[in-house]
């Protein structure tokens, strides 16, 4: 049923828009959770050993997703609403702190441009329908995943885990896959990294990844379907080796040095939920004689 709402947003640019403010204003909290969920993860599980080992332990200042506000690392000057404007406010400041005038991380506004780009390019593939609702949810997790793993070679479960279950859920009303096909590429999302990563350590004594990259693949294939894994894999594989060639050229990173999968993943598992469809009827047009 159509509504004034809905056949505005049906308008590219007034959805484009739109979707771009959203995106900007969520890339400034995913700059959050990028930052403050691993020290909370950190926290936690400090806590726990504490609790383990029966050692008293001494909760400190209250650190969370909320509190305490952000603040300046080199002087502690605390941010005020106006110097927290998505992008709009790290031009303004020219990159520095407005008391100490300590430079920036050019990273906050890129996340934030990256967010709102992302938003937009799902938002205007699938409208403004309920696979486009989720889809961008989808997209907003992969990013903090993605950068998370980056950083700290995690992927936090507080994520990976209820976004794998809301896949699952989805498929009951059919919104990207069926149950069955969901609920088979959960586990053979799963199952799949896990072999090779059994296989790899027995064979090198090393661990190839982490517990971490198996539930990420298990989420592409409960929201996606067992059909999308080969497409995701070989799409990541794809994407680790442009980035993982251009951080050893152009940053001079060491290549001895692990460069974890999950960002791979996560790109890969985007391009497969917009393009996947059109990626393998191409490959099978191109790849298959008539």
């Amino acid at each position: 049923m159509n509504t004034p709402l809905i056949n505005f947003l049906s308008e590219p640019l007034a959805l484009g828009t739109l979707t771009a403010i959203l995106g900007l204003l969520v890339g400034s909290f995913l700059n959050v959770v990028i930052f403050r969920l691993p020290v909370m993860m950190e926290q936690s599980w400090r806590r726990d050993c504490d609790e383990f080992s029966g050692k008293e332990h001494v909760p400190g200042e209250r650190f969370d997703l909320v509190m305490p506000r952000s603040r300046c690392p080199h002087c502690g000057h605390m941010v005020t609403a106006r110097d927290n404007i998505p992008i709009l406010s790290y031009l303004l400041l020219r990159g520095r702190c407005r008391a100490c005038g300590a430079h920036i991380s050019l990273r906050y506004p890129m996340v934030e441009l990256l967010t709102a780009v992302v938003t937009v390019s799902t938002a205007l593939h699938f409208g403004p329908t309920t696979q486009g609702l989720f889809a961008v949810l989808l997209a907003w997790a992969l990013i903090a995943l993605s950068f998370i793993d980056f950083d700290k070679h995690l992927l936090p479960d507080s994520i990976t885990l209820p976004m794998l279950w809301l896949g699952l859920l989805l498929s009951l009303f059919g919104i990207y896959t069926d149950s069955q096909a969901s609920i088979i590429g959960a586990a053979a999302g799963y199952l799949s990294l896990w072999s090779i990563y059994q296989l790899f350590r027995l064979l090198t004594g090393k661990e190839g990844m982490g517990y971490g990259d198996f539930k990420l693949f298990a989420l592409f294939g409960a929201w996606l379907g067992w059909q999308s894994l080969p497409l995701v894999i070989l799409l990541s594989s794809a994407v680790g080796a442009v980035i993982g060639l251009s951080l050893i050229l152009f940053r001079g990173r060491d290549r001895n040095i692990p460069i974890p999968f999950g960002p791979y993943l996560a790109i890969a598992g985007w391009i497969a939920l917009l393009w996947g469809e059109q990626i393998t009827a191409w490959y099978l047009r191109t790849a298959l004689p008539a």
